[in-house]
């Protein structure tokens, strides 16, 4: 049989590596800079692109898509031309992957702390990115399936399955989850609302950490383990197991970020059932992956690659093990809102994902730079400082969010709340939050550690070249299943037929909780009272969303006595008709605000959002400065979006939008005449006022300046649900 030559192309992984390298630093700095700011929250103060409410989705953002993405495709670009023995489909394309996901990074990088945010967790970025992605995406799946086609191996591994299911489910879940109405070049609205976008969102949420952190990872563990210990996979029936029900079983999961809220309960508790099922596939995989270094635990001992991926696959035995316990209600009731959630999706980030990154670059960079790593010392003094700093990092989460949930729900034997001001819980847990910055100071000293490791290597080895291989070509045979074969084997050698089974098993869930949801009426019922945001309050919202409010505080009261107490009612489906996007949250560093409109006076929430510490002792709030500038507030488009809302099914009339710009005028009037019933309030304007005129500048009312807009939000929220005195 005729050999063939060809090139594996390296140099598309040496860019991706590199980019895993310079996002992670990246990306954890902001984390830590964000860690840092629980402590000093005025750090940044009267910088409004350095507010946490801005860099938080950066953060996540940074992390998850360009950290873990990129060394996603390094290991897939990598593993996926030798399993299949080609050279990827087309150069162009690999290239046109890497370059079109680092421009997508650079452009959240740039329009997240600008405030361009749709609010959505882990989907903030605006539609034109969104479409970016879509586009870059389905380039990679192009050039995998390519490749797949031409390949010279017939049997497709493990791996490869991952790869694929990877690729069609981020592509479902992003569109689906990312429908929006535009209503300028950077602002749109989602196409759902209120619970049904909350359904959408977490259906993806969940699914986004299911099939972009974890399955392309499971099958990154199943080619390099095996090549990193020398030993073949402990199982290959258990990952033919592994595989199908986990893809067929995670889809389900999503709702069980939404217990105890306004989604209806049938959909709350198929969410519960198929996260608990979850554990098998989940552990199944675990197993599968720590088995494989059977008789090869000597070279763990020396071996710093595979002390990062023990640590790894022990890291997403941890975090799958919590996943399901979490998602039954008596757990989440507990958890839910908590820093313990902080710690649960760290334990993922920091151990499986980082640690597995950390493994296989240091996997890989000696291969490919045909020389040994510089120091092996280096690489294990990374892995214990990063062992560590995930321990400092997790447990006093941990222990936080334990305190937090039982002084929630602590009562008086009168029946009063034992801390109803909600500050005394933040001040109890500053101590953990001091330790997190110690953890996150430990991890990132280990990513430097690296970088230095890395750069050394690389100076001191062989310029990172194209390698040449060869292979026999593929021989044809029946596309029908051979005599004796089953039906498996044969599915492993038909990669159109495992994608399509594998897109039916992860279509299934989804349509069977989405479609009812937003096709049943009675599903959401509607409340007469709950009347549309007037155009200063939709403003108002949309200011809400730009400063990243949602980020740490929730509009979902729980049906607890404690919360109930505390907030007011229950949340009600129909309350939230008119919201797009949904706004619940999902952490609550501060008060749940879904009943707070008329709680406190204009006064009060005019000085609270200027310096959160002169009404409130010992917030760890920022303050919004920028909020008060002495500039025009653009209302401009106001117009443009009530239209966009009435198209998305918010009863605005024509004579509404009309008037926009004059019941913009009349509400925000309403609120500066508020604000003048304070006499220290008119003297700072006055003050202020005269300065303006010193300087020479034109002198903005405060009526026309953005804090009057998010002031009629705030206190527009919970006021349509009557609530008895």
């Amino acid at each position: 049989m005729e050999m063939q030559q060809f090139y594996y192309d390296n140099k598309i992984v040496k860019k991706f590596i590199y980019a895993t390298i310079v996002f992670g630093v990246v990306g954890m700095a902001v984390g830590l800079l964000l860690a840092i700011l629980f402590l000093f929250p005025n750090l940044t103060d009267g910088v409004s692109w350095l507010s946490f409410g801005r860099l938080r989705p950066l953060h996540t953002n940074a992390v998850i898509f360009a950290f873990v993405g990129n060394a996603m495709f390094a290991g897939i670009y990598y593993s996926l031309q030798r399993l299949l023995k080609a050279r990827m489909y087309s150069d162009f394309l690999s290239n046109l992957n890497f370059w079109g996901w680092q421009l997508i990074i650079v452009a959240a990088a740039i329009s997240l702390p600008l405030g361009y945010s749709t609010s959505k967790e882990y989907a903030e970025l605006e539609w034109p990115i969104d479409i970016a992605i879509a586009l870059i995406w389905v380039v990679f799946g192009i050039n995998m399936i390519g490749t797949i086609l031409k390949r010279r191996e017939r049997h497709l591994y493990v791996a490869i399955w991952f790869y694929l299911a990877t690729f069609v489910t981020v592509a479902v879940l992003h569109i689906f989850n990312s429908l929006a109405l535009p209503v300028s070049a950077l602002k749109s609205y989602s196409v759902y609302a209120g619970v049904q976008d909350a359904l959408v969102q977490w259906w993806y949420g969940h699914n986004a950490v299911a099939f972009f952190l974890t399955t392309p990872f499971l099958g990154l563990m199943y080619y390099y383990i095996p090549k990193a210990a020398n030993r073949p996979v402990y199982s290959y029936r258990l990952s033919i197991v592994h595989f199908w029900s986990l893809i067929f079983l995670y889809i389900w999961a999503g709702p069980h970020h939404l217990l105890y809220s306004a989604l209806p309960t049938w959909a709350q508790n198929l969410g519960v059932v198929f996260s608990v099922m979850l554990i098998a596939p989940s552990w199944g995989g675990m197993i599968n992956g720590l088995l494989t270094l059977r008789g090869a635990w000597d070279k763990v001992r020396t071996e710093p690659v595979l002390k990062f991926f023990v640590v790894a696959i022990t890291g997403y035995g941890m975090a799958t093990f919590e996943g399901p316990m979490l998602s039954l209600k008596n757990v989440n009731a507990i958890a839910h809102f908590t820093d313990w959630i902080i710690a649960h999706v760290h334990v993922g980030a920091l151990a499986w994902n980082g640690f597995m990154a950390f493994g296989v670059i240091y996997w890989l960079v000696p291969r490919m730079s045909k020389g040994p790593l510089y120091s092996l010392k280096l690489a294990n003094v990374h892995f214990w400082i990063g062992t560590l700093g995930i321990i400092l990092y997790t447990l006093p989460m941990y222990v936080a969010g334990f305190l937090q949930a039982s002084m929630w729900k602590q009562f008086n034997p009168d029946g009063t709340l034992t801390y109803g001001n909600f500050l005394e819980t933040v001040t109890q847990i500053i101590p953990m939050y001091w330790m997190r910055a110690v953890g996150g100071t430990l991890y990132i000293t280990g990513m430097f550690v690296l970088v230095y490791n890395i750069y050394k290597t690389v100076k001191a080895n062989d310029v990172i070249e194209d390698e040449l291989a060869e292979a026999p070509e593929l021989q044809k045979i029946s596309s029908r299943r051979v005599q004796g074969e089953k039906f498996h084997p044969w599915l492993e050698r038909k990669p159109i037929q495992l994608t399509i089974l594998a897109t039916v098993a992860i279509l299934i869930g989804g349509i069977i909780q989405i479609v009812p949801t937003i096709m049943v009426k009675s599903n959401i019922p509607t409340i007469t009272s709950v009347k549309p945001y007037t155009p200063l309050e939709l403003e108002g919202r949309d200011l809400y969303i730009r400063e990243g409010c949602v980020g740490c505080h929730s509009q979902m009261v729980r049906p607890f006595r404690s919360e109930v107490e505390r907030y007011g009612p229950q949340s009600k489906a129909g309350e939230f008709v008119y919201d797009h996007p949904f706004l619940w949250g999902s952490k609550r560093t501060g008060p749940d605000l879904l009943r707070v409109g008329g709680k406190y006076n204009d006064n009060w929430h005019f000085n609270h959002l200027w310096s959160p510490q002169s009404t409130s002792a010992g917030s760890i709030m920022p303050g919004y400065k920028w909020l008060f500038d002495n500039k025009e507030m653009d209302v401009s488009d106001i117009e443009g979006k009530m239209e966009t809302m009435r198209t998305l099914g918010v009863p605005y009339s024509d004579t509404d939008i009309a008037n926009a710009q004059k019941a913009i005028k009349e509400q925000s009037q309403e609120i500066e005449n508020s604000l003048h019933a304070d006499p220290d309030f008119v003297k700072s304007y006055e003050d202020s006022k005269k300065k303006a005129v010193a300087r020479g500048e034109k002198f903005v009312p405060m009526q026309n300046r953005e804090i009057v807009a998010l002031i009629a939000y705030i206190q527009r929220l919970g006021t349509d649900i009557k609530v008895k005195e």
